[in-house]
């Protein structure tokens, strides 16, 4: 039976729990995160992503989403998160050229694998901790240099930027770090967050479960996107060059990066939190403001161009397009993009795995079979 024929059987057996992508089925219940695609909003635990970003480090979001999951955490999980990176340096030594000349996220994913499984606040913050020195070390042996071990007194944004570096981070620059990390750690039952509850809910582990939701976030249609933005400004060059270009990408049917998404209708609420956050760090910077210009000069002219030749479809600014920008600022090179994702969205991963843990549910659908009758093997 063909996939064709078989969605006209399916409509004609009136199957309503049937979705494509499971899209608009409710799988869980949350106290994390609340997305509101039509109003394009994002809630973590009571708080706007857009009051949060600017204002929260990293560890104070990554507290706000364990609390109540583990009852041993402390109030400033700093402390605690800053030893957690020295211990997970300890697993570097097995990252060798090899390693680092494969993907990025293919090299910190192996890194991962090498934690033990556990489900106690130790696990949870090595787990946090572990991508944010895992990346820097892989990029770091990738280009010949050696890797730089954390600095446990440094807040998490600027020993992620130092041990990238080898030289500290500016409070600019570090802020600007927090603000990506904090405006990405949770959002819903998205794709890598589902894999990580799905994972949890056999009761495997956190590390298992972080391994889920990396592997799922590293694909182009989820945590893979935002690195190919930084190829489309490249590629236009000039303001003057925005509008033919996105013409011609669009008449060859390609996607502009950086634009809709499966969830809002309008814009996406975490792109304005991420151009604040780049805004005030071109405030500091002699070379952002220029590329700042030029990327916005991009972005009207997309979303222009989108509303004449598709108005019927909600295609708006979504995350992807001032992650690229901030991050290319921080000096980050986008086949590391993925794996910074990762450093932000590891919290809500764990959070996700603890709440679905406590709910006790092993997540376990059904499918419907479309396929041959059954017959006498041969």
């Amino acid at each position: 039976m063909t996939v064709k024929v078989a969605r006209r059987f399916l409509r004609r057996e009136r199957r309503p729990l049937i979705s494509d992508g499971l899209e608009g089925v409710i799988a869980a219940r949350t106290v994390l995160s609340d997305v509101d695609g039509a109003k394009g909003r994002l809630v973590i635990r009571g708080y706007a992503v857009e009051d949060l970003a600017g204002r929260a480090r990293y560890e104070d979001a990554a507290h706000l989403l364990f609390d109540g999951f583990f009852e041993d955490a402390p109030s400033d999980l700093a402390p605690a998160l800053g030893a957690a990176r020295v211990r997970a340096f300890g697993e570097v030594a097995a990252l060798d050229e090899g390693l680092a000349r494969r993907d990025a996220v293919e090299a910190m994913r192996a890194l991962l694998a090498r934690l033990p499984d556990g489900d106690d606040l130790p696990t949870a913050l090595l787990l946090v901790a572990a991508p944010a020195v895992f990346t820097p070390a892989v990029l770091r042996v990738a280009k010949g240099e050696s890797p730089v071990a954390p600095d446990p007194a440094l807040s998490h944004a600027a020993d992620v930027l130092r041990m990238t570096r080898g030289t500290p981070a500016t409070d600019a620059e570090a802020a600007a770090l927090d603000a990506y990390l904090v405006t990405v750690c949770d959002h819903g039952l998205n794709a890598s967050t589902f894999a990580a509850r799905v994972v949890a809910s056999t009761r495997a582990g956190l590390t298992s479960a972080v391994l889920a939701g990396l592997s799922a976030l590293k694909g182009p249609l989820h945590g893979g996107a935002p690195g190919p933005v930084i190829e489309m400004l490249d590629a236009i060059g000039t303001p003057a060059n925005a509008r033919p270009w996105l013409e011609r990408a669009l008449a060859r049917g390609d996607r502009l990066m950086g634009f809709g998404h499966r969830i809002y209708r309008v814009r996406d609420p975490r792109a304005d939190a991420l151009k604040t956050a780049v805004r005030k760090l071109a405030s500091a910077s002699s070379a952002l403001p220029g590329r700042l210009a030029f990327a916005e000069a991009v972005e009207t002219a997309a979303l222009q161009i989108l509303r004449e030749h598709k108005p019927d479809r909600p295609l708006d600014t979504n995350v992807e397009f001032y992650t690229a920008l901030l991050l290319e600022a921080l000096g980050l090179p986008p086949s590391s993009f993925t794996c910074v994702f990762a450093m932000g969205r590891v919290a809500g991963w764990l959070a996700h795995a603890r709440e679905q843990l406590a709910g006790g549910r092993l997540i376990r659908p059904q499918s419907v079979y479309v396929g041959p009758e059954a017959r006498a093997a041969a």
